[in-house]
């Protein structure tokens, strides 16, 4: 395949239907509980949505949404760190845009920013590294999260600011790892997951074996998937017979991509610049080992939590907020009381309404609104 008609072609779209149609009468339990295919990638839940892959499938199969939007999991305080780091004089914070409304405790940074701080939007971490060799006199931080996926960019550009002694340039690290969080996942004792698909984007640069420990330790089959809709269905398909026949496999159907080695100077970069953090905090999880990294000490003059006091708080979410429980794939977005009301992209109480790649955002944007929360009213009804 060359272009992108290719992905989208209706035809090959029926013909993967057909095929998981067929599979799925050899997967029916005797409960009636529906087979639960969890997406780790936020980019997954809105190509789902955006296409209505969702209402393609039979009803015997559902989607679970996971937390494979690193906005969408940030918690409440380091948004909180954000905003300080920027209300400090002198300072030029830079961030990407899908950041820039995630609401903290008391405002986001677009309100920091409304309110004189100097937070300006970038595209890469190399447009704020042009920002601080620009401005000489002022301090230029930048707002680096993402999972592994974006790691390799921003440790390159700590290296680019090294080559070239640019000292005022920092990094305010919030970096997560994937693999601690499947595993928490995994080990929750709500788990209703009978397979994955692996998220395409991270592992462009880690591969596919570090998932292993799925299929061998856990038992449950992952795909890595691509996020056109071809690529999606092919996906499910393959979970799909991979359970029929008994299996549990790590299959990359991503392969025009992804490698199943990783890409070898991405990691160099990564284990140069970053070390594993003892836990990270994430927003509706809690506490997760090993789930972030930080900047060495070798390169603490580009670390922003070394350079500025910031406060460092554990902020608790809203209570009408159910982010965490969608992120764990508990409730659908729609389950959420505050959903569509109280809680919408102008009006955002929660990261998952906000993001690019946040569940919430993808529901309200491609859902039937009414019909949704006239699903929940009677619901809890």
């Amino acid at each position: 395949m060359k272009f992108v008609d290719e992905f989208r072609d209706p035809a090959k779209a029926a013909v993967l239907l057909d095929a998981i149609n067929s599979l799925v009468p050899a997967l029916v339990r005797d409960d009636g509980r529906p087979i639960h295919i969890m997406e780790v990638c936020g980019g997954h839940t809105h190509s789902i949505f955006r296409y209505g892959v969702s209402n393609m499938l039979p009803a015997e199969i559902e989607l679970v949404h996971g937390p494979g939007c690193p906005v969408c999991v940030l918690p409440m305080g380091r948004v909180d760190d954000c905003v300080a780091i920027a209300q400090t004089p002198g300072v030029i914070f830079t961030t990407f845009g899908d950041a820039m409304r995630v609401p903290g405790s008391k405002r986001s940074l677009m309100q920091a920013k409304a309110e004189g701080a100097d937070v300006r939007m970038v595209y890469s971490p190399l447009d704020a590294l042009a920002i601080a060799r620009d401005n000489p006199g002022r301090e230029v931080v930048f707002f680096g999260l993402g999972f592994e996926t974006t790691m390799p960019s921003t440790a390159f550009t700590i290296l680019q600011a090294e080559a070239e002694r640019i000292g005022n340039f920092s990094l305010f690290c919030n970096h997560i790892t994937i693999i601690p969080t499947i595993k928490a996942i995994l080990d929750s004792p709500d788990l209703r997951i009978d397979g994955f698909l692996g998220p395409g984007h991270v592992s462009m640069v880690i591969g596919s074996r570090p998932y292993a420990f799925i299929a061998n330790h856990y038992r449950r089959p992952l795909v890595v998937a691509g996020f056109e809709p071809l690529d999606i269905l092919h996906s499910i398909w393959l979970v799909l017979k991979q359970m029929a026949e008994g299996r549990c496999e790590i299959e990359n159907q991503y392969g025009r991509v992804a490698p199943t080695e990783g890409n070898a100077a991405a990691l160099e970069a990564i284990a140069r610049v970053y070390e594993l953090r003892e836990f990270f905090e994430w927003r509706g999880l809690g506490s997760i080992d090993h789930s972030g990294v930080r900047i060495r000490a070798s390169y603490a003059r580009y670390d922003a939590e070394r350079k500025f006091a910031i406060p460092a708080l554990h902020i608790a979410d809203p209570k009408s907020c159910q982010c965490g429980e969608v992120l764990k794939g508990v409730i659908k977005p729609w389950q959420c009381k505050v959903f569509g009301a109280a809680c919408t992209p102008e009006a955002p109480l929660g990261a998952l309404m906000v993001s690019s790649e946040g569940a919430c955002a993808a529901y309200y944007q491609y859902g039937d609104l009414a019909g949704l929360r006239a699903k929940r009213d009677a619901d809890a009804a």
